[in-house]
């Protein structure tokens, strides 16, 4: 533990990226490999415990945190609420302990946390107690982090797979894509990740995915138009679908596979010719319908394991293939996407199948009237378009230049704020998640919540605000005044019986903080109703 714990130290006293990958790299080369394969899982954002085998909820660590110190509840309370973070919470309110506790990462985790997980409460408190008893302060810091999933030091899983590409010498693709999908922390593991020699494994695993950048300059300068292709923006699940000999794959962008949710989409990809992986959208989209449902119609379906006719009636799947990233059994992504594109072309019309379908190109005659088209983008169902360099290889990851998103600009409203709950990790002392209401009749309704959008300035400002305005506390949250008004911006606006406004927006953020309305001239529930799909 305490070589993991001078790695934590490194990593979050160090705001260089360069320092960042260092400190991994020289910890990755000299950590035993069974405590350097959990550290792996923690920092690639893995947890302790799971559903259902839970070693500490926080209402039991403050219990036992004051119980231990002598404390009462209420002061452990303002404790929390002065400190912000639960875990440095906990290591601040004991005593470091004579002596030094060695025991190894590993061990921390397999022997002693995960052979609780799940128990009853007296044998997680004593665990848990006699961990704090036996830890330095720092070694709590971190050991606490693991029992509440904070682990939180500025670090990207981006550049744990650039340390452990510079460590092993191999191509940090390789690394990415043996990192997907579900993995076991342990020397096993360690050393198929860093192996230089393709492995029967890397052949079940999908292709990490190459993300667009936002396109913030005027596209004219993006050069002659004739050098992209431009296809439209979909709204739905990102996804690999693969035909390897037998087997057939979903997997989402999330790392997820989807077997038995779209049994539709996997009967079509048994026509595809065998070593062939397609990159796509996944769309619920009837066939006689001339665009694609919103994309709540297909959220009823993401979570069903096995969709039952209605639901695959109501809201069938199609897969429209961007790319081809695997042809023949053959690794295509270096080749220009032209060349993929056509290949793709072909592989899906010798297929003939509705239900795989090629993204249409869209067809543009110079930057102009490729803006025209992008803004009717909102009337076909879609977001806006994307632009791709024909000349560009299948890359990893978001890098700039070769393609780009260029998104219509957000719908808007004005809302009123009506709770504030604190932050995590870096920003748990203030109040940066805010929840807005629109007018209904004389009440406020909740339609959104907004994590971003604000300067660090404005941050501080409206923390300062919410702490003085607060009109109740409900846990972590606080009701504040309805006076603060704010422009948020989103995507799209789809109906749902699922919210109490009876709206659902997608990818809602602040735009700008409205100092000169009142609430009383915030928007009402009526105007994004009248936004809706």
């Amino acid at each position: 533990m305490r070589r993991f714990v001078a790695l934590y130290r490194r990593l979050d006293r160090s705001t260089a990226t360069s320092d960042k990958r260092a400190a991994l790299v020289d910890y990755f080369r000299t950590a035993p490999p069974a405590d350097a394969a959990w550290a792996l899982w923690l920092l690639a954002g893995g947890k302790i415990g799971g559903a259902g085998a839970r070693i500490a909820g926080s209402g039991e660590l403050l219990a036992w945190i004051g119980e231990v110190a002598n404390l009462p509840a209420w002061l452990v309370e303002e404790c929390r609420a002065h400190v912000g973070d639960l875990a440095e919470t906990l290591s601040l309110l004991l005593d470091d302990p004579a002596a030094h506790d060695d025991t190894p990462l590993h061990v921390w985790i397999e022997d002693r946390l995960l052979a609780v997980a799940g128990q009853d409460a007296a044998a997680r408190r004593e665990l848990v107690t006699g961990a704090w008893a036996v830890l330095d302060s720092e070694q709590r810091l971190v050991f606490n982090k693991l029992l509440t999933g904070s682990l939180r030091v500025g670090v990207s899983q981006r550049l744990v797979q650039q340390a452990l590409a510079e460590l092993g010498g191999i191509d940090i693709a390789l690394i990415a894509q043996r990192m997907l999908g579900a993995w076991q922390p342990g020397p096993g593991f360690l050393a198929q990740l860093l192996s230089p020699q393709q492995t029967a494994a890397d052949r079940a695993q999908p292709y990490p995915f190459f993300l667009a950048s936002p396109l913030e300059a005027p596209a004219g300068t993006l050069g002659d138009i004739g050098d992209w292709l431009l296809e439209w923006k979909w709204d739905g699940i990102r996804l690999q679908l693969i035909r390897r000999g037998a087997e057939i794959a979903l997997w989402s962008r999330g790392e997820e596979r989807l077997d038995g949710r779209f049994p539709e989409i996997e009967a079509a990809a048994r026509q595809l010719p065998h070593g062939c992986v397609i990159d796509g959208e996944l769309l619920a989209w009837p066939a006689e319908a001339a665009q694609p449902l919103p994309f709540t119609a297909l959220q009823t379906r993401i979570q069903r394991r096995k969709p039952g006719p209605k639901v695959l009636a109501q809201a069938p799947a199609r897969v429209l293939a961007y790319d081809l990233l695997e042809c023949e059994g053959e690794d295509w992504r270096a080749r220009p996407l032209h060349q993929r594109r056509d290949a793709l072309q072909q592989i899906l019309a010798a297929c003939a199948d509705p239900r795989l379908q090629l993204s249409p190109a869209v067809a543009a005659a110079d930057w102009s009237q490729a803006a025209a088209l992008r803004d009717s983008a909102r009337e076909r169902g879609v977001e806006g378009l994307m632009l791709k360099r024909r000349s560009s290889p299948y890359q990893a990851g978001r890098r700039r230049g070769a393609w780009w998103k260029w998104k219509l600009d957000p719908l808007s409203v004005d809302a009123v704020l009506l709770y504030a709950q604190s932050g995590s990790g870096r920003r748990s002392t203030l109040y940066t998640d805010y929840t807005f209401g629109l007018w209904r009749d004389d009440a406020l309704v909740p339609v959104a919540k907004a994590y971003s959008g604000l300067s660090d300035a404005e941050i501080l400002e409206l923390d300062r605000w919410i702490r003085a305005h607060t009109t109740e506390r409900y846990g972590p949250v606080r009701a504040v005044q309805p006076l603060q008004v704010f422009e948020l911006g989103f995507e799209v606006v789809n109906r749902s019986s699922r919210h109490k406004s009876g709206i659902a927006v997608r990818f809602p953020r602040v735009l700008r903080w409205r100092r000169d309305k009142t609430a009383a001239e915030a928007d009402r529930l009526e105007t994004l109703q009248a936004l809706a799909r």
